[in-house]
C-alpha cells in the first residue's frame, strides 16, 4: 500500500512538473510558486552526513523532513576525522538508518552508496557483507559471472534500503598506472567492448534486485595520470573517443539509469571548464550526441578538482547550466552540515537573478521524478 501511495504522489509531482514545463517561458519568470520551486530545487541535491542513527534534530533530519534534499550518500569511513565509523556499522543498523530517512522524507529518497566491489566498497566484510570482486577481477571472467556477482551485491544493497549504486565504473583502462582507476582495479578492461559487456551485465544484476545504477565517470577517467579528488586532472593529451563507446553501447540497450560526470579537464571538449561544469561535455556530448535523456549526477563537488578552483555559487551555476540534474556533496572531503540549504538557496537566487532559466529546474525535476517513479514501480513487483 505504501509503495502504491508513493507511486501516486510521484505521478502527480511528475505531471505538475510537466505542466509547468509546458506552460513556462524558459526565462527567469516561473509559472509556479516559490515554495514549489524550492521543493524542486531540493530534489536536485544529494548529500552525505555523519551518524549511525538519525537524530531528529540534526541538520540532515531537518533537510530530509523539509524536502531540502532528494537523496543521501552513505560512507563507511570519515575522511576528515580519519575515523572508521561514519554511517556503516552492520546490516541491521543500516536498515534502521535508511528506513528512518525514508519515513521522514516527503518524497522517496535516493539512498546511494559507492559499492563497486574490490577496493571501492563502503560495505565491508567487517560490517557483515560478502566480499565483492573488483571490476578488474570480473573483467577476466565472463559477463554471466559479472551479472551473478552484481545480483548478489544488489540483493544485499536492497535489503539494507539502498536503491542507487554509484557503479559500475565504465572507464576504459587506457592507463594501467592510473592512480585512481587502473591501479585500484576499478576498470573491467582496456577494451571498450569488454567494458560495455561487463557493465551491461553488472547493471542487469543490480536491476534484478531492484537497485538502480550510475555509470561513471563521464566522459572517461581511464586515461588520467592523477586523482581528481586531490586536484585538477587534465586528460587533454590522453583521452580519446573510444572512452565513450561503453556509454553508447549501454544506451543502445536501454541500460542507463544515471550517468555520473567526472571532474576531468579536456581542452578538446571544453577549453575552460572540467567535465562536470562543461555544457559542451554534458549537454553537447552526453545529451545531444549520445542521446541520453535521463538523470545526470555530478561527482562529489567538494573534490579538489572543483573546490580549489570554483566557489560554491559558481560551481552550482556552471553545473546546472552544463546540464547536471543532481548536485552531489559527499560531505566527507569537506564537512558542512548546512550545505543542502546553501545549495538550495543558491539555486533559487540563480533563478531570481536570471542567471539560470526556471526551465532548467523544471527539466531536472522532471528527470528526477521519472527516476523515482521507476523505483516505485519496481518496489511493487
Amino acid at each position: 500500500m505504501r509503495a502504491l501511495l508513493i507511486s501516486i504522489v510521484l505521478f502527480v509531482a511528475l505531471a505538475c512538473a510537466a505542466g509547468a514545463l509546458t506552460s513556462g517561458s524558459g526565462t527567469a519568470s516561473c509559472d509556479i510558486g516559490r515554495d514549489e520551486l524550492a521543493a524542486m530545487a531540493g530534489q536536485m541535491i544529494l548529500v552525505g552526513f555523519r551518524g549511525l542513527e538519525l537524530d531528529e534534530d540534526s541538520p540532515i533530519a531537518q533537510d530530509v523532513r523539509t524536502g531540502r534534499v532528494g537523496g543521501v550518500i552513505l560512507f563507511d569511513y570519515d575522511v576528515l576525522l580519519k575515523s572508521p565509523v561514519r554511517n556503516v556499522q552492520s546490516k541491521e543498523q543500516l536498515t534502521r538508518l535508511t528506513d528512518a530517512l525514508q519515513r521522514m522524507a516527503p518524497l522517496p529518497l535516493l539512498v546511494s552508496v559507492d559499492q563497486e566491489g574490490g577496493k571501492v566498497s563502503r560495505l565491508k566484510e567487517r560490517h557483515g557483507f560478502a566480499v565483492s570482486p573488483s571490476a578488474a577481477e570480473l573483467g577476466r571472467g565472463t559477463p554471466d559471472r559479472t551479472q551473478i556477482a552484481a545480483a548478489s551485491l544488489g540483493r544485499e544493497l536492497a535489503a539494507c534500503g539502498f536503491n542507487l549504486d554509484f557503479a559500475p565504473v565504465v572507464d576504459v583502462n587506457v592507463n594501467p598506472g592510473n592512480p585512481v582507476i587502473g591501479r585500484l582495479g576499478r576498470s573491467f578492461s582496456a577494451d571498450p567492448t569488454a567494458v560495455a559487456d561487463h557493465a551491461a551485465a553488472f547493471v542487469r544484476g543490480l536491476h534484478s534486485a531492484g537497485v538502480l545504477s550510475a555509470l561513471k565517470h563521464f566522459p572517461g577517467h581511464g586515461s588520467s595520470a592523477s586523482d581528481s579528488h586531490l586536484g585538477l586532472t587534465d586528460v587533454s593529451a590522453t583521452w580519446s573517443e573510444k572512452e565513450i563507446a561503453p556509454y553508447r553501447q549501454l544506451l543502445a540497450h536501454g541500460l542507463v539509469d544515471v550517468v555520473m560526470t567526472g571532474h576531468l579537464f579536456n581542452s578538446a571538449l571544453d577549453p575552460k571548464h572540467p567535465g562536470t561544469l562543461s555544457r559542451s561535455t554534458v549537454q553537447g556530448l552526453l545529451r545531444e550526441r549520445l542521446g541520453f535523456t535521463g538523470v545526470v549526477v555530478s561527482d562529489d563537488l567538494q573534490m579538489r578538482a572543483v573546490a580549489d578552483h570554483y566557489g560554491l555559487r559558481e560551481t552550482i551555476r556552471l553545473a546546472l547550466t552544463a546540464g547536471v540534474d543532481v548536485l552531489l556533496f559527499g560531505n566527507n572531503l569537506d564537512y558542512d552540515p548546512l550545505i543542502a540549504r546553501k545549495a538550495q538557496s543558491i539555486i533559487l537566487e540563480l533563478v531570481d537573478s536570471g542567471e539560470l532559466p526556471c526551465q532548467r529546474i523544471l527539466e531536472s525535476h522532471e528527470r528526477v521524478m521519472a527516476l523515482k517513479a521507476k523505483l516505485a514501480a519496481r518496489s511493487q513487483r
